[in-house]
Order: C-alpha cells, then structure tokens, then sequence
C-alpha cells in the first residue's frame, strides 16, 4: 500500500535472489537479470544448515540496525518454520504508528541509495537510472510475482505509482503480532530488511493493506508457497507470532507444497579454533597494559515524525526529519517538487 499507510509504500525507489544486492555495473543502463522473480530459497549447499541464527542487518550492504536473533533454531521446511511460531491472539493496535520502524525508505545501509530505489534495482530488469550515478531508478521491466504480470516501470508524479513495494509482513500487522516489544532499532532493520520487502502492482498492494495470510494472499497461485514461507521466516526471525486463524492458512498453502523451504541466507561458518599445543614452559611474567576498552561509537538517532503534514519549504521539511516526500505521504507538494518525479526535497 502507499507509504503512510501499514505495510507497504509506493515503488519509486525495489533485492538479489538471495536477499543481497548484487553490485551495479558503471553503465547507466543495466540489461535484464536471468532470473526477474526474486527466489530467497536457500541453495542447495545450503538446505541441510540450519538458518542463519543471527538476522541480518538491515540490509545486506553493510548496514548498522541490526534484528533481534530467532526465537529458535530455523529449520529447512517452511512447515518445520511455521510449527516453531507462538499461536497467540491479535493484540490491539492502539499506538501503531508508520513512525515507529523508522524513517519510510531511509538509507539505512549507507550505500548512499534509499531502500526504495535498493528494491527496484533488485526486482526489476533493464534497469536505468535518472543520472550517472547508478541509484535513482528512472525505468525498468517488473515481472510481478504477486499477479504473474509483467509492469514496465516509468519514473514519475503520476506514473510511479504503478509499482510499490510491499512489506510481506505489514507493519502494522507485525505491530499487533510482537513488534511492539521490540526496539526502535529492531523496527528500523524490520521494514528495511530485503526479505521482506517485495515489489509489485499498486492496486494489488493497496488491496493487501495490512492483511495476513487468513485475509489476503497474491492472486497468483503459483507464487503463494514462496509468499507465505517469506512470511513465516520474516516471523521467526522478527520474534513475531501468529494467530490460529493466520496459521491455519499458512499450513493449508504449505500442505500443497511441504518441500518449500524457508527463506534463507546462508549459514555463518564455526569460528576456526586453534588446536590444542604442549604447555609452554614457563616464564617470567611481565605486566601487560592495561587494556583500555574502546569508546562504543556514537548511534545516531532516528529521524522524528513530523508534526507536520504542511512544509513551507524544503529547508522546513528537513529540520523536521521529513525529507525526501514522496507523493502520495502527507506534506508532499508539487511545489517542493522542483523535478517533477514524485520525490520532494530529494537534494
């Protein structure tokens, strides 16, 4: 749905099969990608290690908010995933705020692209780009998973749009499920994490809202196994839960498919230990230095909402923490948008 609302935003900005982003080419014109849907099914190296127990950062380019660790040991089935999931009742969502998982579409990896444009560049193919500097995605192909369609991409105040970018787990529906006990930080990495962020139609995201799988699922049938095992593995790697009637449709998609493995990133590898050697023979001790712990570097704190829903100027929108806007999110004005692309006080 679009950004303001729970769960997804508009898709001005889209990752790797793998939930990594591969590196971009100097061309300003990127050809198409061999395989257009994104698969985060593990490798086969992979299906016999357990997932990774520690989730990742809030994006596979290095960022720095990082999730909390899973509630259990992941395993290879998406099945054996869903049966680890508490089975708990909606709570209210009184509180539920857009503001609470941090700023829409930041750049929380610091490769100097928003998570919007990082998604694009992800999902769709014969990318190009609005300058020379490979980010900003002007055009490209969309093969849509959600509906089997395919959706050319054109950058633009009434044309952009026509693809968003989905939280496969809404926010809010994460925020009635467990994200309330987590940490600004947990929230940030949560709807930044390429898992669970897909591009897509914008009328079929707008229709999903904040809906879990007992209420809406893609209208392509082919693509519900993976969709609902993304789910499930954004779930356990989140601390979030399910309910009865939420896991009961999860489990009816999977019974047609029980060998769809979990989404996945590869496993880390056991630190190597030294072997054990012959006690060395003794000698004189010599006082070492006292160690000096290192100073934790700063964090930076999180943009606040605005106050807001009007800016005079773009100088205002940013002492506000608002900027870039994009339209369709409350304080966007054509006024601020010198361009013209749907994005307001980008500069």
């Amino acid at each position: 749905m679009i950004v303001g609302t729970a769960g997804c935003g508009l898709g001005d900005a889209s990752a790797p099969s793998n939930g990594t982003f591969a590196p971009v080419t100097a061309e300003a014109s990127v050809t198409a990608k061999a395989t257009p849907t994104p698969s985060f099914a593990p490798t086969s190296a992979e299906t016999s290690k357990p997932l990774d127990p520690e989730t990742p950062k809030v994006s596979a380019r290095g960022g720095t908010a990082t999730a909390p660790k899973t509630q259990s040991a992941f395993a290879s089935k998406a099945l054996e995933v869903l049966a680890s999931l508490p089975v708990k009742g909606r709570a209210p969502k009184t509180g539920y705020d857009r503001a609470l998982f941090g700023q829409a579409w930041a750049d929380v990896d610091r490769n100097g692209c928003d998570t919007r444009n990082d998604i694009l560049n992800r999902d769709l193919t014969g990318v190009k780009y609005t300058n020379s500097v490979l980010c900003k995605v002007r055009s490209g192909t969309l093969a849509d998973p959600y509906t089997g369609t395919t959706i050319n991409f054109q950058r633009g105040i009434t044309t952009s749009s026509a693809v968003q970018i989905d939280h496969v787990v809404a926010l809010s529906d994460a925020w009635q499920k467990g994200a309330q006990q987590l940490t600004m930080e947990q929230r940030t990495a949560f709807a930044n994490d390429p898992l669970n962020l897909q591009a897509t139609d914008g009328p079929t995201n707008i229709k999903k809202g904040d809906g879990d799988a007992a209420t809406w699922l893609p209208p392509n049938k082919g693509f519900r196994c993976e969709y609902v095992a993304r789910q499930i593995s954004v779930k356990a790697r989140y601390k979030l839960w399910v309910t009865r009637a939420e896991h009961d449709a999860m489990a009816a998609i999977l019974g047609n498919c029980s060998s769809q493995p979990a989404a996945s990133k590869k496993a880390p590898e056991a630190p190597v230990t030294a072997p054990a050697t012959a006690k060395p023979a003794p000698v004189k001790a010599v006082p070492a230095p006292a160690a000096v712990a290192p100073s934790p570097a700063p964090r930076v704190p999180l943009p606040p909402a605005p106050a807001v829903a009007y800016y005079a100027n773009c100088a205002a929108a940013r002492a506000a923490g608002a900027a870039p806007i994009y339209a369709g999110q409350a304080g966007y004005r054509a006024a601020l948008d010198r361009d013209k692309d749907g994005i307001a006080c980008e500069g």
